[in-house]
């Protein structure tokens, strides 16, 4: 079944993230060595992460096969130095059609349709960033919930 997409205000939040060009069919691979890399500075600089989520904010190209810069990372607190690959970036905030896949990350591109979808029956232009708010683990697929968020024009 298709989810509901419903429209929210964005307000913009601080992730640490290291940032990789891939295309959509490269995410799967390219997500796990860049989180890797925040999870491992978080660790060494405590007090930055309360209890954020797993961010992906992907940067709209005209070409996302060819490769699209994505942000991977997590939410913190507050602003922080860059060190090494990691760097604080501030999501965009504004008007967003927002989509919530529950079920195996397999699933994830059906929300994605949705809001495409939304948005050309509402004729609604799809703005420069989307982004992926992953829901706390759970090891039941069944039990995950991720965040679909497209800032719109």
């Amino acid at each position: 079944m298709s989810p509901s997409v419903t429209l929210e205000q964005l307000r913009p939040r601080l992730i640490a993230a290291v940032r990789r060009v891939a295309a959509p069919r490269e995410i799967p691979t390219a997500f796990k060595p860049a989180l890797d890399a925040v999870w491992s500075f978080l660790g060494t600089h405590k007090g930055l992460r309360t209890d954020g989520h797993n961010v992906f904010l992907y940067h709209h190209v005209a070409e996302p096969e060819a490769g699209m810069p994505i942000d991977f990372g997590v939410e913190v607190v507050r602003h922080f130095e860059a060190e090494g690959e990691v760097r604080c970036v501030e999501t965009p905030g504004g008007e967003a059609a927002v989509a919530v896949h529950r079920g195996p990350y397999a699933g994830l591109n059906e929300a994605h349709q949705a809001v495409h979808r939304w948005c050309a029956a509402n004729d609604r232009k799809i703005g420069a960033f989307s982004l992926e708010i992953y829901g706390d683990w759970s090891n039941d697929p069944q039990k995950l919930e991720t965040t679909i968020q497209y800032v719109l024009l």
